[in-house]
C-alpha cells in the first residue's frame, strides 16, 4: 500500500473494536485503536475485564466483555488445553454473556471493528445497521493458496488449491453448528433480528448490504505471508501493528546492569502460555544455557517460567516479568518463544533469528513459517523439548550468519512499514472518507 497519507478523515466517527483472547491477541488492536483515534475518530475498545487497565494506559475508552482471559488460562481446563487436549473452555453461559456485554458496549457506534473470535459483531453491525470490518493478524479468508491455519505451506497444485479453499468453509460451517442455536437465540430475543438457516450466514435469502460484503483488516507484512492473488480487492493486508513503548519506557538499573555486563543475551518468553510445570521449563532453559555457555533474560509472564532461578544462577539467567517487546528484543541476540503471532512479530520487527518452542493453536504453524523464511530452525513442539534440543537449536541460532543476514533483511523490510497507518487510510478509503489537500 501507498506510503503517501492523506488528509484527515472528513468524518468523526464512534468506532467500537471488539476483541476478546490473550494479551498477545489483545495488543495489536489496541495499537490499531490508537491509530484511529489520531486520525480524530472517538474509539472505544471492547475486550475481557481483566485488560481495563492495560487498554486504558494509552488513553483509550474501555468496555468490558464478560471472562477473565488470565483466570481462563491459569484454571486446569486452560493448562490442559495448551498441553494440546480437547477441552471445552468457553461454557455457554460465559459465551451468552460475552454476546451481552458486547451489544451493550457497541449501542450507539458509527462502525464496528472485530476479530475472529468476536466474529458476532456481525449480528450487533446488522442490528445497529452500521459498516463493520473484520481484523485479523492471522490469514482466515478463503484462499486457494494455502489452508486454513496452514499458510506456512504454499499450493501450486490445482487439485490441493481446491481443497485450501474448502477448508475454510468447512472451519466455518463446525463453528456456525457449535455456536448456531446460543447465536440465534441472542438474534431473536436481544437482537430482535431473524433466525440465521441452518447452513449459516452465506445461504441467507437476503444478506443486508451492510454486512454482504465485509472488508478486512490483516495486520500482518506481505513479506511474511504474501497477498494471495485470489483474494477480493476488499481484504486488506497493511502490514504488522505495533505499538510503541521504547521510547517511554524507564529500565532499571539492575537491568541495564545485566544487559551491559557481558554480551547479548538470549531472551526467553513465553507470552500468556501457562504451564502444568514451569519449573521444568526453567530447568531446561538453564541446562542449555550452561551447555551453550549463555546468557539470558527471562520473560516469566502469566506462566511464572523462572521463578525458581535462584542467586547461583543470577548471572546466567535474569528474570523479569515483563519487558517491552520493542525495547529489548534489538538488545538479544535471539529470542527463544512460543509462537504467538505477537511476539513473532516483534521477533521478525526486531531482525534477530528466534527458536519457537508451540503449544498449540496457530504457533506451530508461525515457527514453520519461520523456517520457510529462513529465520528460525525448525520449531521444537513443547512436548519434545528437552536440554538437548533446546541446546542445539540456540547454537544454531546464534551460529548460523546466514539466518542472522536474512533476520536483518527482513526486520528491515518489516520496519520500513507501517501497519497502523496503512489500516487507517484502507479503513477511510473503504468508508469513503479521505479528503483531498
Amino acid at each position: 500500500m501507498s506510503q503517501s497519507r492523506p488528509t484527515a478523515p472528513s468524518r468523526k466517527l464512534k468506532i467500537t473494536i471488539v476483541t476478546v483472547g490473550s494479551r498477545g491477541d489483545l495488543q495489536p488492536y489496541c495499537a490499531l485503536a490508537i491509530g484511529l483515534k489520531r486520525a480524530g475518530h472517538r474509539v472505544k475498545l471492547a475486550t475481557n475485564e481483566n485488560f481495563a487497565s492495560f487498554v486504558r494506559q494509552f488513553d483509550l475508552e474501555f468496555a468490558p466483555i464478560a471472562g477473565n482471559t488470565q483466570e481462563l488460562w491459569q484454571s486446569n481446563a486452560g493448562i490442559r488445553a495448551i498441553k494440546g487436549e480437547k477441552v471445552k473452555l468457553l461454557s455457554d453461559e460465559l459465551f451468552q454473556q460475552q454476546l451481552e456485554s458486547a451489544w451493550i458496549a457497541c449501542i450507539g457506534s458509527d462502525v464496528l471493528i472485530f476479530n475472529v473470535l468476536a466474529d458476532w459483531g456481525y449480528h450487533i453491525a446488522e442490528k445497529l445497521e452500521v459498516p463493520c470490518f473484520m481484523a485479523s493478524v492471522l490469514p482466515l479468508s478463503p484462499t486457494g493458496m494455502f489452508g486454513f491455519l496452514r499458510f506456512g505451506q504454499i499450493a501450486k497444485n490445482p487439485l490441493k488449491k481446491v481443497i485450501n479453499y474448502s477448508s475454510y468453509l468447512l472451519v466455518e460451517f463446525l463453528y456456525w453448528q457449535r455456536y448456531r442455536k446460543l447465536l440465534n437465540h441472542f438474534r431473536t430475543e436481544t437482537l430482535k433480528l431473524p433466525p440465521l438457516p441452518f447452513l449459516g450466514r452465506r445461504f441467507r435469502k437476503k444478506t443486508p448490504a451492510n454486512v454482504l460484503q465485509i472488508p478486512v483488516l490483516y495486520g500482518f507484512s506481505s513479506h511474511v505471508i504474501p497477498r494471495p492473488r485470489d483474494w477480493h480487492k476488499w481484504l486488506y493486508v497493511t502490514g504488522y501493528w505495533f505499538i510503541n513503548q521504547a521510547d517511554d519506557y524507564q529500565p532499571d538499573e539492575e537491568l541495564e546492569d545485566y544487559l551491559e555486563q557481558g554480551p547479548p543475551p538470549v531472551c526467553f518468553g513465553f507470552g500468556s502460555m501457562t504451564l502444568p510445570n514451569p519449573d521444568k521449563l526453567a530447568y531446561f532453559i538453564l541446562e542449555a544455557l550452561k551447555k551453550t555457555h549463555q546468557r539470558s533474560i527471562i520473560l516469566s509472564g502469566w506462566g511464572n517460567v523462572g521463578r525458581t532461578v535462584g542467586i547461583k544462577d543470577s548471572l546466567r539467567a535474569f528474570v523479569r516479568k515483563e519487558v517491552p517487546h520493542d525495547w529489548l528484543f534489538p538488545q538479544v541476540s535471539a529470542v527463544v518463544h512460543h509462537g504467538g503471532a505477537s511476539t513473532t512479530a516483534a521477533v521478525l520487527r526486531a531482525g534477530i533469528p528466534s527458536v519457537t518452542l508451540p503449544f498449540f493453536a496457530d504457533q506451530p504453524i508461525w515457527g514453520e513459517k519461520l523456517t520457510r523464511l529462513g529465520v528460525s530452525p525448525p520449531p521444537i513442539p513443547y512436548k519434545k523439548l528437552s536440554t538437548e534440543t533446546l541446546a542445539e537449536a540456540i547454537e544454531v541460532v546464534l551460529g548460523d550468519e546466514v539466518m542472522k543476514k536474512k533476520a536483518q533483511d527482513l526486520g528491515q523490510k518489516i520496519r520500513g512499514e507501517d501497519g497502523v497507518a496503512n489500516a487507517v487510510e484502507a479503513f477511510h478509503r473503504h468508508l469513503g472518507l479521505l479528503q483531498d489537500k
